[in-house]
């Protein structure tokens, strides 16, 4: 047996690494597209790690680097024009990107599932949603067509679709958007695996619904003890389901937390000016606060912090030294375990 059929068909326990480890550990990784401007920079230096039963929130505006480190860890980067220089992606204690491409395909669906933004244009259009979700079955696990569909039924009643058995022979357009979101749920947790990327899983969702479906996923991580990770933009979406949030900004982690202490006292001028742009109830009529400025053009990242041009604490060390991700600490000196800040004045962030 190979290293690659352990990691498939092992008895081990769910999702734990062959050393006890995290489930999946990425380590310095770095992403990179050459491109007529230049090169732009998307991923530089990212590390997090996710165990089995947990929920990581990865957080950022649009070109922070989220979804593409999430396509860096399935495997389905374009390359070229992508490249990734260095880092790690241990999964289970192996390292992917020292797989073959057919070795990563064995895990990809089976270990690793990934749940896109736009159900509509994931799904094939000419296709029943049953005989989409059958494809799971048929091309991993050999079923017949007719155990193939009666497992999609099953998946779509898992997933809270009503009449599973009468809409299994519908097709995409038919179901809302709600509904085509479970239906793409339901794709990525056929083959229970160990770990689901949902990449911005209610954009263009309302709210109502938007809760169902982040209620639901919750819920199916919970049955099936999976690690997972959530790639949002919105902070409101991941209170309630998340262990630990994770921040990126112009390619970097510039802050991580467990997701209340993050919520209460955030550590990192761009975390606090996202949490401070969520509308409030209790702020009718107010003005919505907005972080001033546009991210910045990865071909052409500023020097010392990247988020210099646009804080409103930047002094002159923020303009010139880039700041690690610093290990953060109470006022006692007792480490906050789990807690960083990529910020040289995270002291005063969390006081002001």
């Amino acid at each position: 047996m190979t290293i690659i059929d352990d990691i498939v068909e092992s008895p081990a326990p769910r999702g734990s690494g062959e050393s006890g480890g995290p489930l999946l550990d990425v380590r310095d990784l770095h992403v990179e597209f050459h491109t007529r401007d230049g090169v732009a920079k998307a991923v530089n230096g990212v590390n997090y790690s996710v165990d089995a039963g947990e929920t990581l929130a990865v957080l950022g505006e649009s070109g922070s680097g989220k979804s593409v480190t999430a396509q860096a860890i399935m495997g389905i980067l374009d390359m070229p024009p992508g490249r990734i220089p260095q880092g790690e992606i241990l999964f289970r204690g192996q390292d992917m990107l020292k797989m073959s491409e057919e070795q990563r395909r064995r895990i990809r669906g089976r270990k690793i599932a990934m749940i896109f933004q736009d159900a509509l244009s994931s799904l094939n259009p000419v296709l029943s949603v049953g005989y989409q979700l059958g494809e799971m079955y048929r091309v991993h696990e050999g079923l017949s067509k007719k155990a193939a569909k009666a497992k999609a039924i099953e998946m779509m009643d898992r997933v809270k679709i009503p009449a599973a058995a009468a809409r299994v022979n519908d097709y995409p357009h038919q179901f809302s958007g709600g509904m085509r979101q479970r239906i793409m749920i339901a794709m990525a947790l056929a083959l229970e695996p160990d770990l689901i990327i949902a990449d911005e899983p209610t954009t263009a969702l309302d709210v109502t619904v938007q809760a169902q479906v982040m209620d639901l996923l919750a819920e199916l991580q919970r049955e099936y003890q999976m690690g997972l990770i959530l790639i949002t933009h919105d902070l409101g979406v991941v209170a309630d389901v998340a262990d630990k949030i994770a921040v990126m900004y112009a390619g970097r982690i510039v802050e991580r937390a467990p997701v209340r202490e993050l919520y209460k006292n955030p550590g990192h001028p761009y975390t606090k000016g996202l949490l401070e742009s969520i509308p409030r109830l209790d702020q009718k009529g107010q003005e919505l606060y907005a972080i001033k400025g546009l991210p910045p053009n990865l071909t052409s990242i500023p020097s010392g912090c990247a988020f210099n041009p646009r804080c409103p604490m930047a002094q002159d060390i923020c303009r010139t030294d880039v700041p690690p991700l610093h290990p953060m600490s109470a006022p006692d000196g007792t480490e906050l375990v789990g807690r960083g800040s990529a910020c040289h004045f995270w002291k005063e962030t969390v006081n002001g």
